[in-house]
């Protein structure tokens, strides 16, 4: 049986970027999880989405991954990015983007725009 930490690594390895989150990208189940899948289906992210609420190993063992007490949590090509407040801030700055694009995720440019010009 492989252990929560082994299932995290593998996750993480085996998708370009990987959202832990309370529910799931279409049925999130808390606010911070629905603010960051919701920036990353309207940025049109291809991402995969863990529910830590449908096991509490993992739940506890991102948690333990990442050093960092919350989620969700944002991995881009195997590296923590952070939580809801941290790519809230980095979406709002364009960070995201050049992270994006830096690491060779496909978003829609266009949509980040819309986004910073909404919040602006």
């Amino acid at each position: 049986m492989t252990s929560a930490t082994d299932q995290i690594r593998e996750t993480i390895e085996k998708n370009d970027v990987v959202l832990f989150m309370k529910g799931t990208k279409m049925m999130p189940q808390c606010g911070f999880s629905s603010r960051v899948a919701g920036v990353l289906n309207y940025m049109g992210v291809n991402f995969a989405d863990v529910n830590v609420l449908a096991d509490a190993e993992i739940r506890q063992g991102i948690k333990d991954f990442s050093d960092w007490p919350t989620i969700p949590q944002l991995y881009v090509k195997g590296e923590f990015v952070g939580g809801c407040d941290i790519v809230t801030e980095m979406t709002l700055s364009g960070e995201l983007d050049t992270l994006f694009e830096t690491k060779g995720v496909a978003f829609d440019k266009d949509a980040a725009e819309k986004i910073r010009a909404a919040n602006g």
